[in-house]
């Protein structure tokens, strides 16, 4: 019931109806994140693609300028001298075979897999159990590769993986509401610049169509999809 009443009275706050800059969205999103917790700042675009096609899926990672303020569990498929250089890096899980009979046993201890490449023939064997999870590692996103210790650092310094759903949809968390406005934006716009230059070739028409902020217990609010471009006026 106190949500509900939350809720109804973060959607009186504003108009529905209309879309707000990047800077008014903030402040209204920021003002009705009242949960006991630091509610994560959440937006979602929709996108003029048909992600059925092979030549419209847009799928990427970006390291957001200030980070999430999540701290991501990674998980990294490795033996010797790179499963040591992953734990050094500070991976939360690091293992071979053992780690693949906990992943098939369903304990999925980490928010990010990673592999070397050596080790996709076992990981290819979980694609029914990651792949629906987007955890399964891939070359194009960074996560197959022999630069573990790179690739486990930019995991946990707040890098982002975005991923366009059947709807043309992309949803990613860009901070906390107790982050700086300035913070969120630089974090926003960043997010919008590299989903801006995944384009696939294969779109026509109006490609970043429409957008919109929350935070994680919050209300929507429709963004002006002009000001979240790098550059935009306030």
């Amino acid at each position: 019931m106190a949500k509900d009443k939350r809720l109804a009275a973060g959607y009186a706050s504003f108009d529905r109806t209309k879309t707000y800059t990047l800077t008014e969205a903030i402040k209204l999103v920021k003002g009705n994140a009242r949960a006991k917790f630091d509610e994560t700042v959440e937006i979602s675009m929709n996108l003029g693609i048909d992600p059925r096609h092979a030549d419209q899926m847009v799928r990427g990672l970006i390291s957001l300028p200030n980070g999430t303020g999540k701290t991501l569990r990674v998980g990294v498929f490795a033996r010797g001298p790179k499963a040591e250089e992953a734990l050094a890096a500070g991976a939360d899980v690091v293992g071979a075979e053992d780690l693949a009979e906990k992943v098939q046993a369903g304990e999925i201890a980490f928010d990010r897999c990673i592999a070397t490449p050596d080790m996709m023939a076992l990981v290819g064997r979980l694609g029914k159990i990651l792949g629906p999870r987007g955890l399964m590692p891939n070359p194009k996103l960074g996560t197959v590769t022999m630069d573990v210790k790179g690739a486990v650092s930019a995991a946990k310094a707040g890098q982002v993986e975005f991923r366009a759903e059947k709807a043309g949809i992309i949803h990613a968390g860009v901070g906390k509401a107790s982050f700086d406005d300035d913070k969120l934006i630089e974090n926003i716009r960043a997010l919008a610049d590299a989903i801006t230059k995944a384009k696939p070739t294969g779109a026509k028409g109006t490609y970043l169509q429409k957008a919109a902020l929350s935070s994680s217990m919050g209300p929507g609010i429709r963004l002006e999809v002009a000001s979240l471009a790098i550059g935009a006026a306030e």
